[in-house]
């Protein structure tokens, strides 16, 4: 028990004697610390003071390197300004010297002007003195005139100015009298000149239609099914169609006949159908038929809406459609009233177009100057009426309405688009080629005609222009003289009125031409 207390105290002074060490050690290195610290900051503070010092007179010197240039550059300046002064104070000086000298001249100029003024106005009193004495005289003059004349000169001067009216009336009429010839020789001229680029410019194919059509068969046992038993077959086609069928006999062929054009279109497609289908009997004949008019139909408004498109005719109703696609199936003189419309609408605005009117308004009234036609046949009365109440049922204008209504009627209240249509319509059913011929004939006739002139001795070259009413032969320069050649002229007329039967006239134009060749070398 003993022993253990003494450990105890044995550890604790341990204890307290190691605390006093410590804080003695401790205390030992805090103030050899502090007087490390005190040191260093005394260094420390010494090196900035040294260091500032050192910033200041280098902030001194460069103060005082700025301020020296500073200096210069103001003193540079200012040389530079003073030299600029000096020379804009020498040019002020320079300018008011010329100043000083133009002014002496001034003063010098008014000085004289003002002599010659004074001199004028004596030669003005002068010659007012003189005027009044002329004035005097010429009255004096022109009453002794009076006396001797018997008139006054007032009355003088009326006779005169009517003398000069009468005459200048008299040469104004002479002058619109030529004028009015003047103007009728080039209107006549001018027309011409139009109707002939027209003709020229436009010019298309017509093939004639006829009142039958031609069905070809693959056989002639064909045609036994189409009569049918006891004729129900044909029978059941006339019926629908409204067409006759004439099987005579020709071989593998049928006719289909109507007056009709759109009914015998439909019976010939009807026919068509029903040969390569193979079944015919009166249900499957009226079934066919059916389908066959509305495609018929609908082909007819798709033909007048491509019409219309390429006319450049805008706008139409879907019933003038309608009425210009039948005209697909009309035809008049043998001529095709759908294409003599195109051709009338083309004609009709290439002439407008000359003589600067409304080149649409043109184009369209001469498309649908004929829609008439398509329904003439079951209305009763003139195409032209008809047409015309149509047009104005259906919305167009009155204006081609009346056109419409008057192009074959030629009153003098015709306005320029009437007389348009007109025109386009007598140039398109006239022309050759057009009516009454086909286009073989038409050719072989052309053809006859560069033949009579190439039979001649010493032609070269010749061609028939202006569909046919014109040839122009060119004659080889030395075979044929001038004399030669207006001999030939009149030969080759003489031979054409003898052998050809045409239309109206025919110019012919003989030409000689003289050519003349060199080399620049």
């Amino acid at each position: 028990m003993l022993s253990i207390s003494f450990i105890i105290l044995v550890i604790l002074g341990s204890v307290a004697v190691g605390g006093i060490l410590g804080y003695l050690v401790r205390k030992s290195i805090s103030t050899k610390m502090l007087e490390s610290s005190e040191s260093l900051s005394l260094r420390i503070t010494s090196e900035a003071k040294k260091e500032a010092e050192s910033i200041k007179k280098e902030a001194i010197l460069q103060a005082k390197d700025n301020l020296l240039k500073a200096k210069n550059e103001f003193e540079r300046e200012t040389r530079e300004k003073r030299i600029e002064f000096d020379k804009i104070e020498n040019r002020l000086y320079q300018k008011e010297e010329s100043l000083d000298r133009k002014l002496d001249l001034l003063i010098q100029r008014e000085t004289d002007l003002e002599k010659k003024e004074n001199a004028v106005a004596g030669r003005e009193a002068l010659m007012d003195e003189k005027h009044r004495i002329l004035d005097k005289a010429l009255e004096e003059e022109k009453k002794k005139l009076e006396n001797i004349a018997g008139i006054s000169s007032k009355e003088a001067k009326e006779y005169l100015v009517q003398l000069m009216v009468d005459d200048a009336r008299h040469e104004a009429g002479g002058l619109i009298r030529r004028i009015e010839e003047e103007t009728k020789r080039e209107s006549e001229k001018k027309a011409n000149e139009i109707l002939a680029y027209a003709v020229q410019r436009y010019a298309s194919d017509f093939v004639a239609e006829k009142t039958v059509s031609v069905v070809p068969l693959p056989s002639d046992e064909m045609k036994g099914r189409i009569i049918g038993r006891e004729g129900r077959n044909i029978r059941a086609i006339e019926a629908a169609t409204g067409t006759d069928l004439i099987i005579d006999d020709t071989p593998e062929a049928v006719v289909v006949s109507s007056f009709d054009p759109v009914r015998r279109e439909i019976a010939k497609r009807s026919l068509e159908t029903l040969i390569s289908d193979g079944r015919i009997h009166p249900g499957r004949i009226e079934e066919i038929v059916r389908k066959v008019r509305n495609d018929v139909e609908k082909m007819i408004r798709e033909t007048g809406e491509s019409v219309s498109f390429d006319a450049g005719v805008h706008d139409l109703h879907p019933d003038l459609l309608n009425l210009l696609g039948r005209l697909r199936f009309r035809t008049s003189f043998s001529q095709n009233v759908l294409e003599h419309s195109i051709e009338v609408s083309h004609l009709a605005g290439m002439m407008a177009a000359e003589l600067k009117v409304n080149v649409k308004d043109a184009k369209r009234a001469g498309l649908l100057h004929d829609i008439g036609k398509a329904v003439d046949h079951e209305i009763e009365g003139p195409h032209a009426a008809i047409g015309a109440e149509y047009a104005r049922k259906f919305g167009e204008s009155e204006r081609i309405v009346q056109a419409i209504a008057r192009h074959h009627d030629d009153g003098r209240n015709n306005t320029v688009l009437d007389v348009l249509i007109q025109t386009a319509d007598t140039l398109s059913a006239a022309r050759p080629g057009a009516r009454r011929e086909m286009l073989e004939t038409y050719v072989k006739r052309l053809t006859e005609l560069e033949g009579i002139a190439t039979s001649f001795n010493g032609v070269d070259k010749c061609y028939a222009i202006q569909a046919g009413r014109e040839i122009r032969i060119l004659v080889e320069n030395e075979k044929v003289s001038d004399n030669d050649a207006a001999m030939l002229c009149r030969d080759v007329a003489k031979k054409i009125e003898s052998e050809l039967t045409y239309p109206g006239q025919i110019k012919v134009t003989v030409i000689r031409e003289t050519r003349v060749s060199d080399f620049a070398k």
